[in-house]
């Protein structure tokens, strides 16, 4: 490839609305342009990138036997209201009707898809197990997408859906599948973590997010550092605390708290310790309003609480909502009295005297015993758990992470069968529901999350298997004999298999090595001055220093470019080379 004949619109400056380092320099280095809100063209250089990360993602799947398919990205609603998920996916799933006003989805993922196409024809127990994939287009219509590629509207995945009869079948491919995705990481030098992960609208019992360790990453990961425990924050747990209030049941008061709504006011207010107050949220869904309640310390886990319930249209009810259904301003609800169903976090259970609202408007109550002045209908781990809290494996301390879900692996179970009527005669003649797993991995995320760990002040630094180039071939000055050492190299290196563009343009040598260090392409050859001593430079794209090499013995300066090659890690800051 010649440099000359790329498209590839490098900028200098960085663009207004990039709000991470991944989004300015795909877009400074040519790679990606905006073309709405969320929404991306892939340039040559970005193509590229795709089809190698694409490419890696395959041999993987094929390698655990998975067959590819492709399906359609539009998908009739009638299927996803079967399940339920057209209501659980709310405001982000892309809605649609065709002009016979029949309504369609622009699928954000497909389980009800991939279980309706197969459920009339993988009727046999002898065809089971089997696992199909496709990389495919997925839409969402995010109410503020943002960080360039990792919160679009529009992305690239590879998702894969498992059929078997028994659950230790799916036992083995989950597996198979959560050892390819951690091949799929190495292969790119990815700095990952796979940890157990909130099964959101896609259900199942189980399931672990691979995450990329990145400072700007939107996924917060608990991990424990002394016996590995990993979790997102919207699955992770912690031991209980060892709180213990040995005192006798006080009278019930209730008292006059004005212009006081927060934990933190009335904290302050009646003197008291906030872990002797208790919130009480209210929350609405498809079954109605619930009321949550939490130790005032601590925060409600919304994640957890939908997943406890197995209603992902749960959300937090709003002020008017709340005041039209219990007369009561949000600060002042309380659970004495309510008509509603009463789930408390495992924190309030060994509660004794605490407070809460009254509601009323202006008022607490005093001294609240739950079982005597109220009845919990339950109890469940809704907390949030935070940096500091106790590993409910070994009870060290839990540390904060911050990373970027790429991929994640999910047991379904027989979640979609049951309700779409997905069956398989077994050996005894027997009608039974598939068992089912799925697997997704982020295409055009994974590009993202690559930048965001693989970069420094001059640009990117692609790893060898995903760069859009291997090596470069910098021609200084393209008017003399410089430029005819540069052809012949470019295609001794072609030859030898290596990706290779030579940049031919008749432009500055400061402007060449700044365009390909922006881009990121793993080894420069620089054809200049030091050819009047029959010599080429090699220099690594993160390393400071250059390795001056004889041109006129061909098999060892290609040896030297392979060697490199191997060795080059984007992670590596190498000094001597």
């Amino acid at each position: 490839m010649y440099w000359s004949k790329l498209y590839a619109p490098t900028l200098k400056e960085v663009p207004s609305d990039a709000d991470i380092k991944s989004a300015e320099l795909l877009v400074r280095g040519g790679f990606i342009r905006k073309s709405a809100s969320g929404i991306f063209s892939y340039l040559p250089l970005g193509t590229k990138v795709l089809q190698k990360i694409t490419q890696i993602v395959r041999e993987e799947m094929n390698r655990t036997g998975a067959q590819e398919l492709l399906m359609p990205i539009m998908q009739p609603a009638e299927i996803w209201k079967i399940t339920g998920r057209w209501e659980d996916y709310g405001p982000e799933m892309m809605k649609l009707k065709d002009r016979n006003d029949r309504e369609f989805t622009l699928g954000p993922t497909h389980e009800e898809m991939i279980t309706t196409l197969v459920k009339d024809e993988l009727r046999s127990y002898k065809q089971l197990p089997v696992n199909f994939y496709q990389i495919n287009t997925k839409y969402r219509d995010e109410i503020r997408p943002r960080f360039g590629l990792l919160r679009g509207r529009e992305f690239i995945m590879k998702d894969a859906y498992s059929f078997h009869t028994s659950y230790e079948s799916l036992d083995k491919t989950y597996k198979d599948m959560y050892d390819a995705y951690s091949r799929i990481c190495e292969r790119m030098d990815l700095k990952y973590v796979a940890v157990e992960a909130d099964t959101g609208a896609i259900g199942g019992s189980n399931s672990h997010e691979f995450t990329a360790f990145a400072e700007s990453g939107e996924s917060d990961i608990l991990v424990c550092d002394n016996c590995g425990y990993a979790a997102t924050q919207e699955k992770a747990e912690c031991l209980e605390d060892d709180l213990k209030i040995d005192e006798d049941q006080k009278p019930l008061k209730l008292v006059e708290t004005p212009n006081v709504r927060t934990v933190e006011e009335l904290s302050k207010f009646l003197n008291v310790d906030k872990r002797r107050i208790v919130k009480s949220m209210i929350f609405v869904g498809r079954n109605g309003y619930i009321m949550a309640m939490i130790r005032g310390d601590l925060e409600i886990n919304t994640a957890k609480l939908k997943s406890y319930l197995g209603d992902q249209t749960l959300r937090l009810a709003t002020g008017e909502e709340v005041y039209q259904k219990f007369s009561t301003q949000i600060g002042y609800i309380g659970p004495i009295g309510v008509n509603a169903r009463i789930i408390a976090d495992r924190s309030v259970k060994p509660l004794v005297n605490y407070i809460v609202g009254g509601l009323k408007n202006e008022y607490h109550y005093v001294n609240v015993n739950h079982g005597r002045d109220f009845k919990i209908n339950e109890y469940a781990d809704i907390r949030m758990v935070v940096e500091g809290d106790k590993c409910p494996k070994c009870g060290h301390e839990l540390k904060m992470k911050k990373g970027i879900e790429v991929g994640q692996v999910f047991k379904l179970g027989t979640k979609y069968s049951e309700k779409l009527s997905a069956t398989y005669v077994d050996s005894d003649g027997n009608e039974k529901y598939y068992i089912m797993g799925c697997y997704g991995w982020g295409v055009s995320r994974t590009m993202a999350a690559v930048v965001e760990q693989f970069h420094d002040d001059r640009g990117i630094i692609w790893p060898r298997s995903i760069a859009p180039f291997e090596v470069v071939i910098t021609v200084v000055n393209v008017a003399g004999d410089q430029m005819k050492i540069g052809y012949e190299l470019h295609d001794l290196i072609e030859k030898n298999g290596i990706d290779v563009i030579l940049d031919d343009r008749e432009v500055s040598a400061g402007f060449k090595f700044k365009d390909a260090d922006l881009i990121g392409i793993p080894l420069r050859i620089t054809c200049g001055k030091s050819l009047e001593n029959g010599e080429v430079e090699l220099k690594l794209r993160n390393s400071d220093k250059s390795l001056k090499v004889k041109i006129d013995d061909k098999d060892y300066l290609i040896e030297k470019v392979k060697e490199l090659l191997e060795l080059y890690k984007p992670g590596d800051q190498v000094g001597n080379i």
